[in-house]
């Protein structure tokens, strides 16, 4: 995967202690508790296949279909999710959003050939990507360990504030958990939405329903997300985990 780096740690044998988990707040440990099992290792790198649709407008605009593949590191924290957009029969637009060595980029490309759209990194970009990485933890859910980067703070028995710094950069999420100690809801009061030119500060949430069990790991195969508006929630992207695999690039 030449667009991220390699992990820095690969292969680690040494399953989670114990005590890192007992140590979270009450909701937190219900949840990493349940989400793998008591001898697994630390997650080092992720390749994930998804489907499903997505806007590129606003709620009126129609939704699309997609399929993509997500390659993710934890040690560094990064990803590349790489998309195929199907806009009518045989026209395509590809898709390429990128946090790698603190920097988030994004690109659209028609045929995934000719530059259509995109941005560079900045401040803002930088922070909603790696804002992005967190919410997606739950796909692979060590990376929410204290020992992965992420410190946890209590509101109430089913929802908690993550933060992550990777560099200079730093994003938070509150988590919201259900009783069966799953991670129903991850929302940030502002996430940097690209308007225009330029970035507007913006509430926004990702959903994660239909717990499953994958390669021991108990993950949502599927999410919706949702941008918070003054003038009504835009849904902008619902889709399907449809193959996930660890540690093996």
């Amino acid at each position: 995967m030449e667009e991220l780096r390699r992990p820095a740690a690969v292969g680690r044998e040494q399953p989670v202690p114990t005590s890192e988990i007992n140590d979270l707040p009450d909701p937190v440990r219900r949840y990493l508790s349940s989400a793998f099992p008591t001898d697994q290792p630390c997650i080092d790198s992720v390749r994930l296949e998804q489907a499903g649709e997505l806007r590129l407008g606003d709620a009126s605009s129609p939704w699309k279909s997609f399929t993509a593949t997500q390659h993710i590191t934890v040690d560094p924290p990064g990803f590349f999710w790489n998309a195929s957009i199907r806009l009518a029969p045989l026209v395509s637009v590809a898709v390429h959003d990128l946090y790698r060595d603190e920097d988030g980029s994004a690109s659209v490309s028609l045929f995934g050939v000719v530059p259509v759209d995109g941005a560079e990194p900045s401040p803002e970009l930088n922070e909603a990507e790696l804002l992005r990485y967190l919410a997606e933890a739950v796909w692979y859910p060590t990376a929410l360990l204290p020992s992965e980067g992420v410190t946890w703070e209590p509101i109430d028995d089913s929802t908690a504030t993550a933060t992550i710094e990777h560099g200079d950069v730093s994003a938070s999420l509150e988590f919201s958990f259900n009783e069966a100690d799953e991670v129903t809801r991850v929302y940030a009061e502002e996430r940097h939405r690209r308007v225009d030119d330029g970035f507007e500060p913006t509430p926004w949430s990702g959903y994660w329903y239909d717990y499953q069990t994958r390669n021991g790991m108990r993950i949502p195969m599927a999410g919706e997300v949702v941008w918070h508006l003054p003038e009504g929630d835009l849904n902008a992207w619902r889709g399907r985990v449809t193959d996930v695999s660890y540690n093996e690039w």
